[in-house]
C-alpha cells in the first residue's frame, strides 16, 4: 500500500481522538460520572492510537529494511553489509510485522466503535446505576474468577479431588496465582475510581491473562485428577 494512502486511511480516525484528547485532557469537560461511564471509550481510543504508533514503527523498519536489501545488491561482499539473503529474510519479517500492526490497527478501531455502541446503548433511566459503568463490569469479571478459585479453597470435596488448584508450588498453578495477584495491584478501590485508560488498559489486560491462566490450570489439575481415577465432584461447566 503507498505510504500516503495508508497515513490517510489511518490517520483520519486516529487524529481528532489525539488533538481532542491533546486540546481538552482527559476529563476536564466532564463530569466524575461522564467520566467514569465513557472509560472503556477513552480507553479502546487509547489502545487505537498506541496501535497507530506501532503501525508506523513498523512501516519505518520495512522501509529501512527495503533499503538494506537494496544495498545488499548493489554491493554483495562489502564490508558491514548484509547478504542478499540475510537481507532478504529481514525485510519478509519486516513485511510481516507490518501486516500484524496493520490488522491490529484495524481490530482496534472496531473496538472503538464497539466500546461507542455499548456506551449508548445503556438506557437513560441506568446510567445512574454504578454496576453499568465500564470498571464495574471489569472488576464484577475478576471477582467472578476470584470466586471460582476459591471454591478450591472453601469446598471440602472439591480441594481433596483437586489439591492441585490449591498447591503453588506446583508451577502452573503459580502462573496463575501471580496472574491473579497483579490483577489485584492493579485493581481500583471501587467502580467509580479516578483512573487513566492506560490504568484501565493495564487492569483489564491483567484481568485476561489471570483469567487464561486459571483455565489453563484448572484444566491441567483436572487431567491430573483423572489420572488417579474419577474425581468425586463434577468438572467445571457440568
Amino acid at each position: 500500500m503507498d505510504l500516503w494512502f495508508e497515513l490517510l486511511g489511518a490517520w483520519w480516525w486516529v487524529a481528532p481522538t489525539a488533538i481532542g484528547a491533546g486540546a481538552a485532557g482527559y476529563g476536564v469537560a466532564t463530569s466524575g460520572r461522564r467520566r467514569a461511564r465513557r472509560l472503556e471509550l477513552d480507553a479502546a481510543r487509547h489502545e487505537m492510537s498506541r496501535a497507530y504508533t506501532a503501525l508506523m514503527s513498523a512501516r519505518a523498519d520495512m522501509r529501512t529494511a527495503r533499503a538494506a536489501l537494496q544495498t545488499a545488491k548493489a554491493n554483495p561482499g562489502a564490508p558491514g553489509t548484509s547478504s542478499v539473503s540475510i537481507a532478504r529474510d529481514e525485510l519478509q519479517r519486516a513485511k510481516h510485522a507490518h501486516r500484524v500492526a496493520w490488522m491490529t490497527l484495524r481490530a482496534k478501531r472496531t473496538g472503538v466503535k464497539a466500546a461507542r455502541a455499548q456506551m449508548r446503548a445503556v438506557p437513560a433511566s441506568s446510567r445512574n446505576d454504578d454496576s453499568r459503568l465500564p470498571l464495574a463490569r471489569l472488576m464484577a469479571r475478576h471477582d467472578i474468577l476470584t470466586a471460582r478459585w476459591m471454591q478450591y479453597e472453601t469446598d471440602a470435596a472439591r480441594a481433596l479431588a483437586i489439591p492441585q488448584m490449591t498447591d503453588a508450588r506446583h508451577p502452573i498453578t503459580a502462573e496463575f496465582v501471580a496472574a491473579e495477584h497483579h490483577a489485584r495491584s492493579l485493581r481500583p478501590a471501587d467502580a467509580r475510581a479516578k483512573i487513566t485508560p492506560e490504568e484501565f488498559v493495564a487492569y483489564r489486560e491483567a484481568v485476561a491473562a489471570a483469567e487464561s491462566a486459571f483455565r489453563i490450570a484448572e484444566q491441567d489439575a483436572w487431567r491430573t485428577a483423572r489420572r488417579q481415577g474419577p474425581p468425586p465432584v463434577e468438572p467445571p461447566g457440568t
